[in-house]
């Protein structure tokens, strides 16, 4: 009797099993070590060989919404194109990479397992008996088949380290693809911190040793070490980590500390990485072209002036809460030839003190967040830049609280404020938003009983810019298009009036319906857009409503200057 072995995963998804090629991204010993930087920046190699890249990003949290969750934990929630809230690694792939990322990006556990809860409940397994493998496993490879289709290349980075107990299901997935799909198509990539201890004055690798060996005894066995260090790494060091491991010494990569991130690219190149994936892959590709990177560093030694800009938040204590606003600015600097220093301003302190708090900043920014906590500060913050002369830039709740500030101050609306921290405000100029029209065209309509995610205007949408304004002036066109996170808007029953007390409305939704962007037509620069920006800044090309912030408060520290 003759039996039939099971067909493979891989095998069973054939209408996925392209030509693509995955590399698999790990970290071992301390987290935070810079793996999405490393993933972006090996991407960025191959993007300049002429290879076709996409990005994966896998987050071992139960978490099946990133934004409901806390910025103190997590970072700062990024928003792709479709409108996926997604983690703030998917920023870094962005800025790196031409390639645009999607919600096929970013994967959770509590995703993960939510699919496959589904797909039980309805019947999909048969009665059969669900097991962590193969069904969740199948399932984060199938998502993984997914988020790479069509790419010459894909990059999947695993979050968390090697050992966590959380990340155990991602990384016997993808050692199930490696011997479903053949070695000759994956390549894991393991980063480590190889640390220095001053009290020896040595480099110690044990670490990345323990390291590796975890990652070994669950069956995968890196093809290339990136060893994270503050320092250069020694050839001899090299060699025995590299006999250590069972890696060859040429794959051992140092990723020694910069002071400028976009320098990382070189950096690995004259290492030799992406040589090391196109020769393992048997692919050919023309030498990469990083003449571009090579202009962002020199531009970053160029600029000849700099400007101070008061980020004032609430979660100002930890900087990866604005990740994307921080290098937005950086971009705007590197485009205007002007340094930018962040003083980050707790939106507390404002309310307590706006003159102390603010007097000595060439710039005020006011970026997006949610609760009522600071609020007030936020409302000060825009209301000293707007009577003092002060370039203002408002994001998403930066906008609304301009808003709030000149329907009190300046239309006489004193009980002005937003519903989402006055329910019952005698004057709710910011209130819940019930309906608009998404991307594809499709009128949504939510309500307060509506899923906490689920009330959230999200992903890119097309914004009408008027004529003759601070806003087109910047953008230099009649319509743009702009990515959305919030869940309260401008109010039109207030249209008129603030308009009639001189608030410029100057961006409308693509419906007319909804107020995206409004200014102060006699202030130096003050503008507050309800989309977020950030988003779609890249190093390469920066984006025009922040150079023309940074550029406003180049001028007006010139003229303090004077």
């Amino acid at each position: 009797m003759r039996i039939t072995p099971p067909r493979s995963f891989i095998a069973r998804m054939s209408g996925h099993a392209n030509g693509t090629r995955y590399i698999f991204v790990t970290g071992g010993v301390v987290s935070s070590l810079g793996k999405g930087i490393a993933a972006a920046s090996l991407g960025a190699l191959l993007e300049a060989r002429g290879l076709s890249v996409s990005v994966i990003k896998l987050d071992p949290y139960l978490n099946v919404d990133a934004g409901t969750m806390s910025p103190f934990q997590h970072g700062e929630v990024y928003v792709t194109r479709d409108g996926a809230e997604t983690d703030l690694d998917l920023g870094h792939y962005e800025r790196f990479l031409k390639t645009r990322t999607s919600r096929l990006s970013n994967f959770t556990t509590g995703q993960i397992y939510n699919n496959v809860i589904n797909k039980e409940r309805r019947g999909d397994y048969l009665g059969g008996t669900v097991q962590v493998i193969p069904h969740i496993t199948d399932e984060i490879k199938r998502c993984i088949l997914e988020g790479g289709e069509g790419a010459d290349i894909c990059l999947v980075e695993i979050g968390g380290t090697v050992g966590d107990i959380e990340s155990l299901p991602f990384l016997e997935a993808i050692r199930q693809f490696a011997v479903e799909f053949g070695h000759d198509r994956v390549l894991f990539m393991h980063l480590t911190l190889v640390p220095y201890i001053p009290s020896s004055q040595e480099m110690k690798t044990k670490p990345t040793q323990h390291s590796v060996k975890e990652l070994r005894s669950i069956g995968i066995q890196p093809d290339i070490l990136v060893c994270r260090t503050d320092r250069s790494l020694p050839e001899n060091e090299r060699r025995k980590i590299a006999l250590f491991t069972n890696v060859h010494d040429r794959s051992v990569i140092a990723a020694q500390d910069v002071d400028d991130i976009y320098k990382m690219p070189s950096l690995l190149q004259r290492q030799h990485l992406d040589d090391l994936v196109i020769t393992h892959f048997g692919m050919e590709a023309p030498e990469a072209d990083l003449s571009n990177w090579a202009a962002l560093v020199d531009a970053r030694i160029g600029q000849d002036a700099t400007v101070r800009v008061a980020m004032v938040g609430k979660y100002v204590d930890l900087a990866d809460a604005y990740k994307s606003v921080n290098e937005a600015l950086s971009h705007a600097g590197l485009h205007t030839a002007t340094r930018v220093d962040i003083d980050y301003v707790d939106s507390e302190s404002v309310a307590r003190d706006p003159e102390r708090a603010l007097s000595d900043v060439d710039a005020i920014l006011v970026p997006g967040g949610f609760g009522e906590r600071g609020i007030e500060g936020k409302i000060a913050a825009a209301r000293f830049a707007r009577t003092h002369g002060v370039p203002y830039f408002g994001i998403c709740l930066g906008m609304q609280v301009a808003c709030i500030d000149y329907a009190r101050d300046v239309a006489g609306l004193t009980g002005a404020h937003s519903t989402e921290f006055a329910p019952d405000a005698v004057d709710p100029v910011i209130a819940l938003v019930t309906e608009w029209m998404d991307a594809g065209g499709m009128r949504q309509i939510r309500d307060e009983n509506a899923d906490l995610g689920g009330t959230m205007r999200l992903g890119e949408q097309r914004c009408i810019v008027a004529a003759d304004t601070l806003a087109h002036r910047c953008y230099g066109a009649d319509e743009i298009h702009e990515r959305h996170r919030h869940r309260y808007e401008f109010n039109n029953h207030y249209r008129d009036r603030l308009a009639e007390a001189g608030l410029t409305f100057s961006g409308y939704s693509a419906d007319d319906d909804l107020v995206e962007i409004v200014e102060i037509s006699d202030h130096p620069w003050f503008l507050g857009c309800q989309f977020h920006p950030e988003f779609t800044s890249t190093p390469r090309a920066g984006h025009p409503l922040f150079m023309g912030f940074i550029a406003a408060a180049r001028a007006y520290s010139e003229a303090r200057a004077d």
